[in-house]
């Protein structure tokens, strides 16, 4: 949970497929306060995707400088060969402008966060079933077969860590979902204000 002495970095886990990312986007709506911290990665840019703004792209060379530097708050190598993590400069930009931090992260990040970030508030975002979570991964379309099957299998290390982070919602209904976890969120940034 956030202590009192910095603004909280919110930090929402999960499952590939379970509306993380739609909560957040929600989430940002609703909460001005929040801005999203944009994650740096070594995977191929999509073509509808912005440097710096849905990504920082960076070649496995500058993300070897960078993690040498220990320019990372967190990081991860998937199975299938891409790295993807917060850069410390994300959060400290975001706070300078007066914003709380919002990050998206796979779960050993988001545990990592949370041990090491004082204030740091972890949301783990779960599917109503597997089968649920399988199906919306394969109705998104936007893995190969071979790379959902490879993130169906790391959803399951996944689900045993969801008891670990500071509060678990289950996405079965779009907008409760959401409006539970505005709520935390909303009572975490309260719990800032001197």
């Amino acid at each position: 949970m956030a202590s009192s002495s910095a603004k909280p970095v919110i930090v929402v886990t999960g499952t590939s497929g379970a509306g993380k990312g739609t909560i957040e986007r929600i989430l940002l709506e609703r909460v001005p306060e929040l801005e999203l911290a944009v994650s740096a990665t070594t995977r191929e840019r999509r073509p509808s995707e912005v440097h710096g703004r849905h990504y920082w792209f960076l070649s496995d060379e500058e993300f070897d400088r960078r993690l040498a530097e220990k320019g990372f708050l967190e990081y991860v190598t998937f199975p299938w060969g891409q790295r993807s993590g917060t850069l410390r400069s994300e959060i400290d930009r975001i706070r300078a402008a007066g914003r709380v931090p919002l990050l998206d992260l796979e779960t050993d990040g988001a545990a990592y966060v949370e041990k090491t970030v004082p204030g740091a508030v972890t949301i783990f975002v779960n599917a109503p079933s597997f089968e649920e979570l399988e199906r919306r991964l394969r109705e998104r379309a936007t893995e190969s077969a071979g790379e959902i099957e490879e993130r169906l299998a790391l959803a399951r290390e996944q689900l045993e860590q969801a008891g670990e982070f500071d509060y678990v919602i289950v996405n079965d209904n779009l907008e409760r979902a959401a409006g539970e976890v505005e709520a935390i969120v909303r009572s975490e940034i309260s719990a800032q204000v001197p």
